[in-house]
């Protein structure tokens, strides 16, 4: 299993290639970047590769409904092109509530236009489209899929999916079945957010206030019910060394073949954390 960083903060660039940076320094595969009302992904997955030789750099994820999947594939194209083809791009439909009510588009059938969306974008990654970047491979492509539609999708269309909020028994009972069904070898990346603390029960209840809205998205509803679950914030691995250890084995136990690290606490918190997760990329 690989282990990678999950960068979803809403820092300046420069902090967040000095993250990149850190990764790599720790043994690292991969660094993601998500997308939030903030920094474009895809630039600074750019800007980071040209700083930070080696390490892989990725989305996790960049929302499909409000970019055409040409321009997509000529953003990714490029990406692939400046980075020396580490690029993997990661997509996702995202939430009604982002979509709906923050960009102002129609979520409707978000299935459907999932599988349209894939399969227009990955004729234009593959060349045979409209877009042609020089230098460029098609990068391998990822789906945030959690329930049984979209996990199919990822195995027909993607070369694996990214989960969030997902536990391991939920990766081992639901996510591997589903979409080894469909796929040979797809790539499951499972992102968790991890600290090496003292304070667990402190470090949730900060996080409570920033992430908890995310319990009432249908998505991550449903996976949070089947995992007997109230609020996202339950599902974030907080405790000593050992605590998050186990965790980290456990996700590759039930078959993640990457899992990316959220660092989160104070800043010692997320040192040590960063810290154990290169030595678990050592080991695993």
């Amino acid at each position: 299993m690989r282990i990678g960083l999950h960068i979803g903060d809403q820092s300046d660039l420069q902090s967040q290639i000095g993250q990149v940076r850190a990764a790599a320094e720790h043994g690292l595969a991969s660094a993601f970047f998500n997308q939030v009302l903030a920094s474009d992904p895809l630039t600074v997955a750019a800007l980071a590769g040209a700083a930070v030789p080696g390490i892989e750099l990725g989305t996790a994820v960049v929302q499909t409904y409000p970019r055409h999947p040409i321009s997509l594939a000529g953003q990714a194209l490029t990406v692939a092109a400046a980075t020396g083809n580490r690029f993997t791009l990661g997509i996702g439909p995202s939430h009604r509530q982002l979509i709906e009510g923050v960009y102002g588009l129609s979520y409707d059938r978000p299935a459907h236009h999932t599988r349209e969306y894939l399969s227009a974008l990955r004729a234009e990654l593959s060349g045979t489209g409209h877009v042609q970047v020089p230098g460029a491979q098609s990068p391998q492509v990822l789906l945030s899929a959690l329930g049984p539609v979209m996990l199919r999708i990822a195995g027909e269309l993607a070369d694996g999916t990214v989960t969030v909020w997902a536990t391991p028994a939920t990766i081992a009972d639901h996510i591997r079945p589903r979409i080894d069904a469909v796929a040979k070898d797809p790539r499951v990346v499972a992102a968790v957010v991890l600290s090496v603390t003292a304070r667990p029960d402190a470090v949730r209840d900060e996080l409570a206030g920033v992430v908890g809205f995310a319990s009432d998205f249908a998505s991550y509803r449903a996976v949070l019910d089947r995992q007997g679950q109230s609020n996202v914030v339950e599902t974030i691995v907080a405790g000593d060394e050992d605590t998050v250890a186990a965790a980290v084995r456990a996700y590759a136990d039930a078959g993640a073949t990457d899992v990316l690290v959220s660092l989160v606490g104070d800043d010692t918190e997320k040192a040590r954390t960063l810290k154990l997760a290169g030595e678990l990329a050592r080991s695993l």
